[in-house]
């Protein structure tokens, strides 16, 4: 079973710090950088707006636990958005590509 994790982040270096700690891990096995993001939320009763950056991460849903401990030691945010959705499909290559990439949970 396999997962997609969403991780905002503050700008481009923080992004490439946190990608690049999860893949040397093999936490992930692909991350994707998406700049242009626009983001509003409630933080401490006040209602916030930032550029960020999206990473889009794949891997196993066994690895989330840890891949979010991870996360919390390479990022910037006292609470980094770190969210895990399922993959419920897809290319049968590009999972067993997946499977091989990401050490095993």
């Amino acid at each position: 079973m396999f997962a997609v994790v969403l991780i905002t982040c503050p700008d481009v270096a923080s992004a490439r710090r946190v990608a690049e700690g999860l893949l040397k891990d093999r936490l992930a096995a692909c991350v994707n950088i998406i700049s242009g993001l626009k983001s509003f939320f409630w933080w401490k009763g006040k209602l916030e707006e930032a550029d960020e950056v999206l990473l889009v991460v794949k891997t196993r849903l066994a690895l989330v636990k840890d891949l979010v401990a991870r996360v919390r030691e390479l990022h910037p945010y006292e609470v980094p958005e770190v969210i895990a959705l399922p993959i419920v499909e897809g290319s049968d290559d590009y999972l067993a590509w997946l499977g091989e990439e990401v050490r095993r949970a």
